[in-house]
């Protein structure tokens, strides 16, 4: 045999052995690999999904001179800011009969924040003031539906300023001076309204006394 011939020999035993080895080892091993995966960062849950507090919202009396408190569930949400704005979400949703609102229908919350005085400020569209009905009376319950929602079911709120798209406003529709955080107001709130939040407003009108002025924060 001619040396041209075992080197062809060998030449093709070589290529049969590296057939048999992908055939035998590298393939099965490369199926069996596991896929790769592209590793993602799981969504945060949500802080106590479904847990609900209890808290007064206010609508027009039966006599639609004042307002009443009716108990309803609410959202839990924390800090208190957050507790506000939902708070201030279900006090300006639509309710159904014999309930009567006295926030004028659209009206939506823009923003809502808090000092560290317990001052809040409620930012609300401008359906507040351009579907309002008018008069001294409407605008008195449209105002402390508001500022009793947060006076009331937040002891770290002492008083309530109005803003509308994002702007203090002079009235909400021409009596009432919208220039300065209110406080809660009793004369504006029925009998047994006043006998379940009383406490809660004498313990707000306290502290408002205590606390001076600082800047709003989100």
């Amino acid at each position: 045999m001619t040396m041209r011939h075992l080197l062809m020999a060998a030449g093709v035993t070589t290529v049969a052995i590296a057939l048999a080895w992908l055939m035998f080892v590298g393939l099965p091993n490369w199926y069996l690999r596991p896929a790769a995966t592209t590793a993602s960062a799981p969504a945060p849950a949500p802080s106590e999904p479904g847990r609900k507090i209890k808290a007064r919202l206010f609508y027009v009396a039966e006599d639609g001179t004042r307002l009443t408190a009716v108990e309803r569930e609410v959202p839990y949400a924390e800090p208190t800011v957050n507790q506000a704005r939902e708070i201030i979400t279900a006090q300006i949703a639509p309710v159904a009969e014999p309930l009567v609102s006295a926030i004028p229908p659209a009206t939506g919350l823009r923003a809502l924040y808090l000092t560290e005085q317990g001052e809040a400020f409620v930012d609300l569209s401008g359906d507040v003031a351009s579907a309002h009905p008018g008069g001294s009376v409407n605008e008195l319950l449209t105002i402390y539906t508001i500022v009793h929602a947060l006076v009331i079911n937040l002891p770290a709120v002492t008083a309530v300023q109005l803003l509308v798209d994002g702007k203090e406003v002079d009235t909400l529709a021409g009596h009432v001076d919208l220039r300065r955080p209110l406080p809660g107001n009793a004369a504006w709130l029925d009998e047994p309204a006043v006998a379940a939040v009383e406490p809660a407003l004498h313990e707000a009108a306290t502290l408002n006394q205590q606390r001076g002025p600082s800047d709003a924060i989100r």
